[in-house]
């Protein structure tokens, strides 16, 4: 039962960053209250790609285990050109060998779902918008405003995504994140009949992503050079026929599988001027609202799923959150993320003939003759372990798998 010597922690926002921040600090003892505006927790129709970093993350609140067990990717993987022929693969085992694990795709309602699961009965309040009003100091809490009334909390968790009211509170002159150049679309649809393997395909100012999930259906994400704010003069499927249609297996059985109205159209925006901090008084932010990235690396929901388990560890039950130590943990990595994403996102997205060229020449000779250099663009990223043992998961496996992390 909630009492005043107990912590009290508000997340603002109910991503996967702030359900997984609300789910360590009550497993750290904290009481814990989420406000997400939304109506329903039901997050966007669209995948999300855990690497063993996330996935060792999530062992502090004891889900590592069963994320692992829904891992699909086997066999073949790599990038192909738009008629098919492959530039550089690797299997599976590679994979998991460099990674230090397999990667596991999965649609990010399943991952919501198993981290609400893990909160205590009321502790998650939807249709709720909710402003900082104060970001607290040593000496005074901080203050939440609501439709329902005002909050106090030992600890405000800003979660509240790329445009973040938190962050514009806290660091009201700072520039929001940019335009990189590129829009993307993403969709989940049943798995085609004919089989194919995991990749992604790179053309000129265009890319397109094929991956399996475990529960029979295929998680697609596509990206294009494309004036900020554009969208089709029809549809977004329309427009996708137009760019991929002539695609490689399975571009165009998934395209024709696909409803125009389940077709997520965003445009690509990062953090390419970090901030100062990721904290001011007892607030601090994580995810996107901190250093949104480009998908280049698939490791934005990651990131935010670190921060959260880090955040957890700095704030200790019964006492203010050392939110300087958590800003020291993480601004210099994900700052460093968010460059080499934006890095790869220009190779990825070459538009000019010259660019186009050089980036094949060097991805077939990387294929060819050092099949594992494409995946030391991950050195110092998957290898991630959290800052201390998990103190959710007791014995067996997961114990010991922590028991030789520093």
């Amino acid at each position: 039962m909630h009492t005043s010597r107990t912590p009290r922690a508000v997340v603002i926002g109910a991503g996967i960053g702030g359900l997984t921040a609300a789910a360590a600090l009550h497993t750290r003892g904290w009481h814990v209250t989420v406000l997400e505006r939304a109506p329903s927790l039901e997050p966007v129709g669209a995948g999300i790609s855990l690497s063993p970093n996330a996935q060792r993350a999530l062992d502090v609140i004891g889900l590592g285990d069963e994320i692992r067990a829904r891992v699909a990717l086997q066999g073949d993987a790599g990038l192909l050109t738009p008629g098919g022929r492959w530039l550089a693969r690797t299997d599976g085992a590679a994979v998991a060998e460099r990674f230090g694990g397999p990667l596991v795709l999965l649609h990010r309602a399943t991952l919501a779902g198993l981290l609400a699961a893990r909160l205590p009965d009321g502790a998650l309040r939807t249709g709720t918008a909710a402003r900082l009003t104060d970001p607290g100091d040593d000496d005074r809490r901080a203050r939440v405003a609501t439709a329902d009334g005002e909050l106090e909390a030992d600890l405000v968790v800003g979660a509240d995504g790329i445009n973040s009211a938190v962050r514009s509170a806290l660091f009201p002159g700072h520039p929001r994140p940019a335009y990189a150049g590129f829009t993307t679309w993403r969709v989940v649809v049943p798995a085609p009949e004919r089989p194919f393997p995991p990749h992604e395909t790179w053309g000129r100012g265009r890319l397109w992503g094929t991956q399996p999930l475990k529960d029979g259906r295929v998680y697609a994400y596509a990206s294009a050079l494309a004036p900020e704010g554009g969208r089709a003069p029809d549809d977004e499927k329309a427009e996708l026929l137009r760019l991929f249609g002539t695609w490689h297996h399975p571009v165009p059985g998934i395209l024709a599988a696909v409803a125009p109205a389940d077709v997520l159209r965003h445009d690509v925006r990062s953090m390419t001027r970090p901030l100062p901090a990721y904290h001011r008084g007892r607030t601090a932010l994580l995810g996107d609202a901190a250093h949104a990235m480009t998908p280049n690396l698939g490791q934005g929901g990651n990131q935010a799923i670190e921060d959260a388990v880090v955040l957890a560890h700095h704030a200790a039950p019964g006492a203010p959150a050392t939110l300087g130590a958590y800003t020291r943990d993480r601004l210099p990595r994900t700052t460093d993320i968010v460059r080499r994403s934006a890095r790869t996102g220009r190779l990825a997205m070459a538009g000019g003939a010259p660019g186009l060229l050089l980036r094949q020449a060097l991805l077939t000779a990387a294929g060819r003759f050092a099949p594992g250099l494409l995946l030391r663009g991950y050195a110092g990223i998957t290898d991630w372990c959290p800052p201390a043992p998990t103190y959710a998961a007791g014995t067996g496996a997961e114990a010991e798998r922590q028991g030789g992390h520093r």
